[in-house]
C-alpha cells in the first residue's frame, strides 16, 4: 500500500487548509483504518488525528479538538484532515498512516500502524 499526501502549505494563523491522503495498492484495496501524525522540527513524532474504516469513528488529539476534522471517502481510498483556526503551534510536516484493520488499535499510537505516507509540510506563521 502506498500513501500519497498532499495539500500542506504556508498560511498565516487563523487560516484554513486540508489535507488529503489518497491509499493504493497494485492489487485488490482492502479496507484501512487510517490517521494522521505529525513532526515539528526538533519534536518527536505526535499523534493528529485517526479514522476507522468500519463505523468512520474519529479520534483527536486534545490539542487539536474542535479545530481540525477528519473525514474519509472509502470510494475514493482517501482521507482528509481539514484544519481551521490554525495556530503557529501546528507547524510541522504532517504524516498519513493507514494499517490494516485490528480489533485492539490504538490510533494514537505509531506503532499501530503498517504503512506511512510521505509529509506535507504546514508553516502557520504569526
Amino acid at each position: 500500500v502506498q500513501l500519497q499526501a498532499s495539500g500542506g502549505g504556508m498560511v498565516q494563523a487563523g487560516a484554513s487548509l486540508r489535507l488529503s491522503c489518497t491509499a493504493s495498492s497494485g492489487r485488490t484495496f482492502a479496507p484501512l483504518d487510517m490517521g494522521w501524525f505529525r513532526q515539528a522540527p526538533g519534536k518527536e513524532r505526535e499523534f493528529v488525528a485517526a479514522i476507522r474504516y468500519s463505523d468512520g469513528n474519529t479520534d483527536y488529539a486534545d490539542s487539536v479538538k474542535g479545530r481540525f476534522t477528519i473525514s474519509r471517502d472509502n470510494a475514493k481510498n482517501t482521507v482528509y484532515l481539514r484544519m481551521n483556526s490554525l495556530k503557529p503551534e501546528d507547524t510541522a510536516d504532517y504524516y498519513c498512516a493507514a494499517t490494516a484493520p485490528r480489533l485492539a488499535w490504538s490510533p494514537k499510537t505509531d506503532h499501530d500502524y503498517d504503512y506511512w505516507g510521505q509529509g506535507t509540510q504546514v508553516t502557520v506563521s504569526s
